[in-house]
């Protein structure tokens, strides 16, 4: 493989975005539907993010487009090609299965564009391709590298037994693992998930990613999940997964994380189920003794889908630098305000501005999109630079090549 892209691969590639911009769903579409008649590669996905009204379809189409319209300066997708590097680890994507992805994009192009992908088209977008999954096959061939060779570390998918579930709230419970094989596990890094591979009755394997909701101690995870309405993998989790159920779990992964013994004063903001990274980063914080402010600012509908009420309280009472907030969207009767809940409403980006040092704070941000949206520009408008910003995404990520 070269170690550029021919400026006429660039050309070619970048001429293709008025199509991409008018067919690039279509194309996406195609794409999985080709990959999907391979059951070995199915299951390499999360197919809760799929379908006629999956949202990975468009995120893919989204990055693909971003790569052609990027292609040559590349520099700006390096934060894109990490998220999806480490998503890849968790997923268990090995060099093999590389092929079946180009030979499926490149059908795909075929199909939808007819003429239009003529021969020089397609070379130029197998070319593009396979650069990209070069970069990508290094920089995972390391990831699996470190995690192998780290205390408790361990590569393709290791057993864990549920050792106890916990009512957090209505609708969120966690899970506490322990490795059945007794071994030590990985130190994760707060913030980071963990993947699953669930054989759920009468379905395909489900791939699922939760976030680890605990500081790390060589022992064991602690996920905590949201039962959703329509979601299988959650429901089952719920209704099926007891004290002794036996889970297949790959090494942690992820981007976003707490930076070892921050430098700077640290905002947790969190929406509903997205407390769960958010307490990791806590409970690190509380347990390592952070050396600046932390405050941790989190929104719920009301005391029923609160989770963890009562850990962040001690956490913040134990220590002189944590400071917490919550707000209720539609406190119930029985909510009390300094109780249960600190302010009513939603967390706003004025509040942030008036009770947070924005100046000088690195955020942390989980929640839906819409929260995403709102506080990621938000908070870069309010004069926040842009590397002091983190953030995770509930489902797949409008970003290149996500899987």
């Amino acid at each position: 493989m070269p170690s550029q892209l021919s400026a006429q691969t660039i050309a070619t590639v970048k001429a293709t975005v008025p199509a991409l911009e008018a067919h690039g769903l279509e194309i996406t579409r195609a794409m999985y539907a080709r990959m999907f008649q391979n059951p070995m590669i199915r299951n390499l996905f999360n197919q809760s993010h799929h379908g006629e009204t999956g949202s990975q379809p468009r995120a893919l189409a989204d990055a693909i487009l971003a790569y052609a319209q990027n292609i040559d300066n590349l520099g700006v997708l390096g934060a894109a090609v990490e998220r999806i590097a480490q998503k890849h680890v968790g997923l268990q994507i090995l060099p093999e299965h590389y092929p079946y992805v180009a030979e499926a994009l490149l059908g795909a192009i075929k199909d939808v564009l007819g003429d239009a992908a003529s021969e020089p088209v397609l070379a130029a977008w197998g070319e593009a391709y396979s650069f990209l999954a070069d970069i990508l096959i290094a920089r995972e061939a390391a990831v699996y590298q470190q995690i192998a060779e780290a205390d408790g570390g361990w590569t393709g998918w290791r057993d864990f037994r549920v050792e106890a579930r916990i009512r957090e709230s209505e609708v969120i419970t966690s899970f506490v693992l322990r490795p059945v094989d007794g071994g030590r596990v990985l130190a994760h890094k707060p913030g980071q998930y963990l993947t699953f591979w669930l054989e759920l009755p009468g379905e395909h394997p489900q791939k699922r990613n939760y976030s680890i909701s605990a500081a790390p101690n060589g022992e064991t995870y602690r996920i905590s999940v949201k039962r959703e309405p329509e979601g299988s993998a959650s429901n089952w989790l719920h209704d099926a997964a007891e004290v002794g159920t036996v889970l297949k779990v790959s090494a942690p992964a992820g981007e976003f994380f707490l930076g070892h013994q921050p430098e700077r004063p640290v905002v947790l903001v969190s929406g509903g189920v997205g407390l769960t990274p958010m307490i990791a980063m806590l409970e690190t914080l509380a347990k390592t003794g952070a050396n600046v402010p932390v405050h941790y600012v989190h929104g719920a509908l009301n005391g029923a889908t609160h989770a963890m009420r009562d850990r962040v309280r001690d956490l913040a009472s134990s220590t002189a630098f944590v400071d917490a907030t919550t707000f209720y969207l539609e406190p119930r009767p029985e909510d009390v305000r300094g109780k249960d809940f600190d302010e009513e409403g939603q967390i706003s980006l004025d509040w942030l501005k008036a009770n947070t040092p924005v100046a000088e704070a690195d955020y942390y941000l989980c929640g839906p999109k819409g929260f995403l949206r709102t506080f990621v520009n938000g908070l870069a408008l309010a004069g926040v630079a842009q590397d002091r910003i983190h953030y995770e995404f509930f489902g797949p990520a409008d970003e290149l090549l996500a899987a």
